[in-house]
């Protein structure tokens, strides 16, 4: 679990409701059964309208990332480049095959596989860059899904609220419920606010920092790829992958050497 996307849940519903009863509200004066119809159901179905069937299937996946903590650990990806450029500088390109298998990182064993068949320096970064390519586009997908959704809650939230104040202006036969009803009325317009603000634009951010991540270690394996193919030093190498490191992670690092 994600401690921050769950702190960040809690603090940022607990706020709107705890504030609301420091007022005196009680929270069954927020449940509207007709108000989360028109807006949930509204902004989930024009968010489906926005986007093809394939794309709309990958939300469970996005949302997992949400809630999902996984750490990515730079220095043990950065320390595996080093020690295999080394290995390959003392007994060949060819020595690395053998220890593929014991590599997680897919896209590092994709490419430490195209170098020991030869391939072309060019053609490697290329592969390696359109791969690169094709994982940004994909994470893009679950970014512009929940960021369509923040812009839809907060519409059809004014919607809920229009439709609630015709159904309440169609009726003032009983002055004395008007005022209850028109306040139920504006109970749409604050799930459509207070959603887009809580869940749909936070989750759009943390898939998109996430995902910089990983491109950041994509990006760190492509240079180090590259870097062994080209037989350079591996101190060299560690200093150039030392660059993408983030810059909490680097100061680590330079806390150690010292």
């Amino acid at each position: 679990m994600d401690l921050a996307t769950l702190i960040g849940l809690l603090l940022g519903l607990g706020g709107l409701l705890g504030g609301f009863m420091l007022e005196e509200g009680t929270p069954g004066m927020l449940v509207q059964l007709s108000a989360s119809v028109i807006v949930f159901g509204g902004t989930f179905g024009a968010a489906m309208l926005s986007f093809t069937m394939e794309e709309i299937k990958t939300v469970p996946y996005f949302l997992k990332v949400v809630f999902t903590e996984e750490k990515i650990d730079y220095l043990t990806i950065l320390d595996l480049l080093v020690g295999t450029a080394d290995k390959a500088r003392r007994e060949g390109l060819l020595s690395l095959e053998s220890q593929l298998g014991e590599i997680d990182n897919v896209f590092l064993s994709r490419g430490l596989q195209l170098v020991i068949d030869g391939t072309d320096p060019e053609l490697t970064r290329n592969m390696l860059e359109m791969e690169l390519e094709a994982h940004e586009k994909q994470q893009k997908v679950g970014e512009e899904i929940f960021m369509a959704m923040g812009g839809l809650g907060p519409t059809m939230g004014i919607i809920g609220t229009v439709m609630g104040l015709v159904q309440v202006l169609s009726n003032l036969s009983d002055p004395s419920k008007l005022s209850g009803a028109i306040a139920a009325a504006f109970i749409a317009t604050l799930y459509g606010v207070s959603s887009a603000n809580v869940l749909w634009i936070p989750f759009a951010t943390k898939i998109k920092v996430k995902a910089q991540k990983h491109v950041l270690l994509m990006e760190l394996i492509l240079e180090g790829v590259l870097s062994i193919q080209a037989g350079e030093n591996p101190r060299v190498i560690r200093e150039k992958l030392m660059t993408f490191l983030p810059p909490d992670t680097r100061q680590t690092v330079s806390e150690q050497e010292t």
